[in-house]
């Protein structure tokens, strides 16, 4: 009986036993999660190369057919190379933007610099030989007469380097720049977004960015514009438009259009070219030449003043009595104004701006007169489009833009000068 015992428990423990274990190995089925991929089409794009190995499964190795169908490579074909090459000038361009607009600061903080470091060494200088003139001797006058002779010395120095670059003038130079790149920028990305451009569109703006490059370079050394020419030369940012042959005359029958042109409408252009060289070139070119001259007459006081304060503190002691160091200090003083009214006055800036003024008046002209010059009209820019330009770049209306070329006619006919000039922009 105890052994019957003994057996049931031994079993029972067992069993417990093997249930704790079946427990332990049961593992929850986990639910099957099916992935797609999408299949690859490989039409004209790869082939597959199957190979069994020596285990007896087959490897899927993919080989490149025809990489040129691709629909990748047919998307690129067709944009032309021509906008990818007008996008690359762009970011040229955008760059150009960046580093004239950078120097053009740099450039005004030489100004601003210069002029106030200039005028400050001067006027101290100028006290000190007041102040020797009031009376005095010994070391005290001697250490007075040192210093100022430095300060105006080293004042006529700083002011021929400053006289010569024309800070001012430079950064006159950097806003247009900026401002004519920033121009062409706009006009390539409308090229790029109302059609589809050409290799001569791709020609077009290389010729002008290398012509901007030549009309405002960026080094002093070397390359520098001129800043005392002889005479004002109107500033030439395009590249030169090459003549024409005159193959063939144009004809209109009457008022009809072709391309937007009429016979009228050539005669309105004309006489526009007309007023612009009689009135608006020439009075910016006056203008500037005023500016050229007084910009050369300051520009050689202020050296010439500093120079004589610096002989006259020189020469000052109690043997010339009190006429070396008056005449240091009122030499000085006039140095320090004729400084301020030139380069606080930014006269270089007045006269390049008047230079580049002289410029867009040349630039619109010769446009006008490039595009009379097609006797293809077809080939031409739409007329009307063209003289919507043309007025907007002076500042005018259609119907103001009409009769300005009227009264040019009219003042032409009666042999009178004409007493309007064709922008109202400036």
């Amino acid at each position: 009986m105890a052994s019957l015992q003994a057996s049931t428990l031994l079993l029972s423990s067992s069993s417990s036993s093997s249930k704790q274990i079946h427990a332990a190995l049961s593992v929850p089925k986990l639910p099957s999660i099916r992935f797609s991929v999408p299949k690859v089409p490989t039409k004209g794009f790869s082939v597959e190369l199957n190979t069994r190995d020596a285990d007896g499964f087959i490897n899927t190795v993919p080989f490149e057919k025809n990489l040129i169908g691709s629909p990748l490579v047919q998307q690129s074909s067709s944009v032309s190379m021509a906008t990818f090459q007008l996008y690359a000038i762009l970011e040229s361009i955008a760059d150009r933007v960046e580093m004239h607009n950078n120097v053009g600061q740099q450039r005004e903080n030489w100004n601003t610099l210069l002029l106030n470091s200039i005028n400050m060494i001067t006027l101290t200088a100028a006290t000190m030989a007041g102040f020797t003139a009031t009376g005095g001797a010994g070391a005290s006058v001697l250490g007075l007469k040192l210093a100022s002779t430095l300060l105006f010395s080293a004042a006529t120095g700083m002011l021929v380097l400053m006289n010569k670059i024309q800070p001012s003038q430079l950064v006159e130079e950097q806003r247009n720049a900026t401002r004519l790149f920033k121009q062409l920028q706009r006009q390539i990305e409308t090229l790029l977004a109302i059609g589809s451009p050409s290799k001569e569109d791709v020609k077009d703006a290389m010729e002008k960015v290398l012509a901007l490059d030549k009309a405002y370079p960026l080094p002093l050394l070397g390359v520098m514009l001129e800043k005392f020419p002889e005479n004002l030369e109107p500033s030439v940012w395009w590249p030169k438009n090459q003549p024409q042959e005159k193959d063939q005359e144009k004809h209109f029958n009457g008022k009809v259009e072709s391309n937007g042109w009429t016979e009228e409408l050539e005669m309105e252009m004309r006489e526009v070219v007309e007023v612009i060289k009689k009135k608006d070139s020439e009075d910016y070119e006056r203008l500037g030449n005023k500016a050229l001259k007084m910009n050369k007459v300051l520009a050689a006081s202020g050296p010439i003043l500093t120079g004589i304060a610096a002989v006259g503190s020189a020469f000052m002691d109690s043997s010339n009595g009190p006429w070396a160091a008056i005449v240091a200090a009122v030499a000085g003083a006039l140095a320090s104004a004729v400084n301020t009214l030139e380069h606080g006055g930014q006269v270089g800036m007045v006269f390049e701006m008047y230079r580049n003024n002289a410029g867009f008046f040349k630039h619109v002209q010769e446009s006008i007169e490039s595009t009379l010059s097609e006797s293809d009209l077809e080939k031409r820019e739409n007329g009307e489009l063209f003289e919507m330009k043309v007025a907007l770049q002076l500042g005018r209306s259609l119907s103001q833009l009409r009769d300005v070329a009227k009264k040019s006619s009219y003042s032409r006919i009666e042999g009178n000068p004409i007493d309007e000039f064709a922008s109202k922009l400036f």
